[in-house]
């Protein structure tokens, strides 16, 4: 008994070794090859880089007056309140600046000048017979802008400095005859907001909004022989409405993995 099971064993042995030697000589199947798929490159909007534009819009200057001396005698200009305009009008300018990208925020420094007609008219309330006219002939921004980038579509926000150049009168107000006036360079600061989008490699369209305010300042008025006439404080805040062409130097899109 104990032989003939030996003898199984043995037997069973070869065969699994046989089984194995054979195994190994078949040739091995082989699959379809596939390639690893490569890496996805997405093309985003690129808003780095210096540029140059083009605006056109429009805006409103509100100017209130206040006495403060007439001929050289002063008054208090708490009392003596002369009244205010909100004189409006077109304006058209160009500006140029550079942004800078990181991720989806957009950092950039911008310089703006433009003419403007802001002109507006009230009815002193002291001499009913007198009419004060205020115009805003131009502006000048210098500003700092931090964004966020929709890949082609940036909002951002914008502060910094403003300069306008504005031209006062009064004049009777029946026949329009000049009585007296001044004009001034008046500097003071800026916040605006705007959106854009970037609808060519290196062509943007925008629209942006702007409030400059000024404060106060005197103003020594010089009649038309040339005399000084009277001082007025004029407190100043502007608004302005433009559209933005601009066209960026260098690659308007970037690959990203």
């Amino acid at each position: 008994m104990m032989k003939t099971l030996f003898g199984a064993m043995v037997g069973l042995g070869a065969i699994a070794v046989a089984t194995s030697a054979f195994a190994a000589d078949l040739p091995v199947k082989k699959g379809p090859y596939t390639k690893a798929p490569q890496a996805v490159m997405a093309t985003v909007y690129d808003w780095s880089g210096f540029y140059i534009g083009f605006n056109a819009g429009g805006g409103s200057s509100r100017d209130c007056w206040n006495l403060v001396s007439n001929a050289g005698v002063a008054v208090n200009p708490a009392a003596n309140r002369e009244g205010c305009s909100g004189g409006g009008g077109a304006a058209v300018g160009g500006q140029v600046g550079y942004r800078y990208q990181m991720a989806n925020w957009v950092f950039g420094v911008e310089a703006q000048g433009d003419w403007a007609n802001f002109k507006g008219t009230n009815r002193n309330l002291i001499l009913p017979n007198v009419s004060d006219r205020s115009r805003t002939n131009g502006f000048g921004l210098f500003t700092g802008q931090v964004g966020y980038a929709f890949d082609n579509v940036l909002g951002y926000v914008k502060g910094g400095a403003a300069v306008v150049g504005d031209r006062y009168d009064t004049f009777t107000t029946g026949t329009n005859v000049m009585l007296d006036r001044a004009n001034t360079t008046r500097w003071g600061g800026t916040i605006g907001a705007g959106i854009e989008y970037g609808f060519a490699p290196n062509w943007s369209v925008g629209v942006e909004y702007d409030h400059i305010f000024l404060g106060n300042k005197n103003l020594n008025f010089v009649a038309a022989a040339g005399q000084p006439a009277m001082t007025h404080r004029i407190k100043q805040d502007v608004d302005i409405g433009l559209v933005k062409l601009n066209y960026k130097f260098g690659p308007g899109f970037g690959m990203m993995r």
